[in-house]
């Protein structure tokens, strides 16, 4: 907890809150309240979520036209606050903010079966209200293309493989990471193998299949309000197979219970109060969470220096991911015995 605390000073120290920033939004703020990487302003027209963009305008608008869409059918997503000028962000001193109304609700609790059900079905709903939108940025379409995105990753991991070989003194990480670097490569491998045998081009031709996915379904992301769920920060978003979003979701529910096979399956039981998923979806899912996911990414982060993370920090992640180890094959092996057939 600690270490995300830092994480989030440090990125908060790079807003630049100022009343003309405010005022570009139309609001007059009485107070702002740090909140994890955004501020809570409190202001003439309700309260308020400032947010910092780290990525392109294109990337914006894109998530801006997506909830939009969204929005037409399903009401509990976050519309960005329009400024003066009619634009979903505001350019200031260098940096793009947007604004958005403020939930009043509380962070989705994944060990409470309750807010896991509420979860669930507000993502089919979410799912379904997103159907037949198409991306007008190429890169955020990314049906079809789980085989060539994990058969690159693990293309990458022999390059990480190669640096910490490198490494004259190898770190503890680095031998951690070589330690369990081949059983987890045969997971990948076997993942695509998965995915290559199933009908995941035939699903990406079916508009009921291909939806608009939040991409970054952590407990807080997902709002409990009046037993309703809303789903904020869409900054990953894209569109793909449901189950894309699907393996997001039960991956970060379940990954601190001992990967409970039990809770899965109640997460896709509820999913499909409302929305439907067929026997190719399954197994293209099946496929999507043999993919070892954390730990490519925790081994990514380290060897590219994507996050500006203390060693410890990078150390600890990378000891919990390997632990969990067995806990995940058992659960692999439970969902094709019990929910694949």
């Amino acid at each position: 907890m600690l270490d995300g605390r830092y994480r989030d000073r440090k990125y908060l120290s790079k807003y630049d809150l100022s009343i003309e920033l405010f005022d570009r939004f139309d609001l007059k703020v009485s107070d702002v309240i740090p909140i994890r990487n955004v501020f809570i302003l409190a202001t003439d027209k309700g309260d308020k979520v400032l947010k910092r963009i780290d990525y392109s305008i294109e990337d914006l608008e894109f998530i801006n036209t997506a909830i939009k869409y969204i929005g037409c059918n399903f009401n509990r997503v976050l519309q960005l606050i329009e400024t003066k000028d009619k634009k979903a962000y505001a350019e200031w001193k260098n940096d793009i903010y947007c604004v958005m109304d403020l939930v009043p609700g509380r962070e989705c609790d994944f060990n409470n079966p309750i807010d896991l059900c509420i979860a669930s079905k507000g993502l089919s709903q979410l799912h379904k209200a997103s159907q037949g939108f198409r991306a007008g940025n190429p890169k955020k379409y990314t049906a079809g293309r789980s085989v060539e995105s994990f058969s690159r990753r693990i293309k990458e991991m022999g390059i990480f493989r190669s640096i910490a070989n490198m490494h004259e003194f190898k770190s503890e990480f680095d031998k951690i990471f070589l330690d369990n670097i081949d059983i987890h490569l045969e997971d990948m491998k076997r993942s695509v193998r998965i995915l290559e045998e199933s009908k995941i081009s035939e699903l990406c031709s079916e508009n009921d299949k291909v939806v608009i996915c939040h991409n970054d379904l952590a407990y807080h992301n997902i709002l409990i309000s009046n037993e309703e769920a809303y789903f904020i920060d869409f900054d990953y978003a894209v569109v793909d197979l449901k189950v894309h979003d699907l393996c997001n979701f039960i991956n970060k529910a379940v990954k601190n219970t001992a990967f409970d096979i039990d809770k899965a399956r109640a997460i896709l039981s509820d999913y499909c109060k409302n929305n439907s998923l067929d026997e190719r979806e399954l197994k293209v899912l099946y496929g999507m969470l043999t993919f070892p996911e954390d730990f490519y990414n925790i081994s990514r982060d380290y060897y590219t220096r994507r996050k500006d993370w203390e060693e410890e920090v990078f150390l600890d992640r990378l000891v919990k991911k390997v632990s969990y180890k067995e806990d995940r094959e058992e659960f692999l092996q439970s969902f094709e015995e019990n929910i694949l057939c």
